[in-house]
């Protein structure tokens, strides 16, 4: 493109794809119904670190997924974890759980880079350097990876979770784990509709997960001056497209969701419990962790995913915000929404952020996100944007400030952009026509 952005898509529409199963865990519940009844509540999962020490940081709180039951709450073993739980909850809802039944369709996992935390590093510095209870010694030791690492360390491995994912799920193809940032999950749900409309498979399986929130994660984020500091209280720091937000809040949660070709989903006897509609994706190659201020790369994301669906501008009647509580993103995405829906965009469509209680679940929030736009159409709820106190008159939208409302859009839009300018926009609902 002459303006330096990319994007995907003809321009045609594509075929409505069935979501029939969706699985989430975040810090507000271990299952889709704990998280709608608690999102719709206005509740926030956002709370006081206790994972490790915090005193010297300026950012104290997260969105931590601390009730699994886990040997060990390293990055790799927690992605994981929040990853199995979501995929087997989506799996039984489109009930492939059967163990001899294989998933007719390929594993596509948004999953964060995955890191070791310190412990884990010196423990394979000892086992490479010859500690105290390792047979090897440096240098010229022969090492296998494969089979001397502990689980902890083959957990690090390329490509090792999405492997453990499809086998256990019966997954066609090779599995598939990408990173867009914080669009991942999005771009996961995407590829899969993408699969299935070409015709590689009947179905897909999409997952988001990150597991992400240790000390040097949360430092580097807080040098970039993207983490909200207001750490009293903890639920009140999200403030999503509030005049005195200050930055996000990190977070871990996982999602899936089953897709299938309708008329495959149809001929099981399957559920169909919502369909993706529209995809669109577009990259602004402007900055590392900044949107170009022409917002041309958000535009271009919202209007390729109507495209795609077919419908209209003014069709669309929720928008599942990106919504990150930093000054820079809420500002860009006020701006793409204003182009492309115009006067629509104050005058009926509501646009709310479930990060103000999740936090950013970062590689996962594609998928969760997804998942809750899937929710607000089966419900009619429209969840809020909570600590919405100090409205930001320049982002004049209809937030669904602190308390959620009744409503039943027929198309909702769901927004995730990333750092790097990655852009992916969705577009759900209840009818495939």
């Amino acid at each position: 493109m002459a303006d330096g952005s990319t994007t995907r898509g003809n321009g045609k529409r594509g075929k409505p794809i069935a979501i029939t199963g969706i699985g989430v865990i975040t810090a507000l519940g271990r299952n889709v119904e704990e998280n709608w009844k608690n999102l719709i509540a206005g509740q926030s999962g956002i709370h006081a670190i206790t994972r490790f020490p915090t005193e010297g940081l300026r950012t104290t709180i997260a969105g931590s997924v601390d009730f699994l039951d886990l040997e060990r709450t390293t990055p790799p073993a927690l992605s994981q974890a929040l990853a199995d739980n979501a995929a087997a909850e989506a799996m039984g809802q489109a009930g492939w759980l059967d163990e001899e039944d294989e998933f007719p369709g390929e594993l596509f996992i948004a999953a964060p880079p995955l890191e070791h935390d310190w412990e884990t590093r010196l423990e394979l510095c000892h086992t490479l350097a010859g500690g105290p209870d390792s047979p090897y010694t440096m240098p010229g030791a022969s090492f296998r990876p494969n089979e001397d690492l502990t689980p902890a360390h083959r957990d690090f491995t390329f490509g090792h979770l999405a492997g453990v994912l499809a086998r256990k799920y019966r997954t066609q193809g090779s599995p598939i784990t990408l990173t867009t940032a914080c669009a991942s999950g999005a771009s996961a749900i995407q590829l899969g509709v993408e699969a299935i409309r070409r015709g590689s498979h009947p179905a897909a399986l999409a997952i988001g997960t990150d597991g992400s929130i240790q000390e040097e994660a949360l430092i580097r984020f807080s040098l970039l001056s993207a983490l909200s500091t207001k750490n009293d209280p903890p639920e009140g720091a999200s403030k999503p497209f509030s005049k005195n937000r200050d930055g996000f809040v990190m977070a871990e949660g996982g999602a899936a969701l089953v897709l299938e070709d309708p008329d495959h989903a149809k001929a099981r006897g399957a559920p169909i419990l919502a369909y993706v509609r529209g995809c669109g994706e577009a990259a602004d190659t402007f900055h590392r962790t900044r949107s170009n201020p022409d917002g041309k790369a958000i535009v271009r994301s919202m209007q390729g995913a109507i495209d795609d669906a077919g419908v209209a501008p003014q069709d669309v009647g929720y928008i599942n915000a990106h919504g990150t509580s930093t000054p820079e993103n809420d500002k860009m995405e006020c701006l793409g929404i204003q182009s492309v829906f115009g006067d629509h965009a104050e005058k009926g469509l509501a646009v709310s952020s479930n990060k103000s209680m999740i936090g950013h679940t970062l590689t996962a929030a594609g998928a969760v996100e997804a998942s809750f736009s899937v929710m607000t159409l089966i419900d009619g709820t429209l969840p809020p944007t909570i600590n919405y106190e100090n409205p930001d008159p320049n982002l004049p939208l209809d937030v669904v400030p602190n308390e959620a409302r009744k409503a039943s859009p027929d198309f909702a839009l769901s927004n995730s952009f990333g750092f790097g300018g990655q852009n992916v926009s969705l577009v759900f609902s209840r009818e495939a026509d």
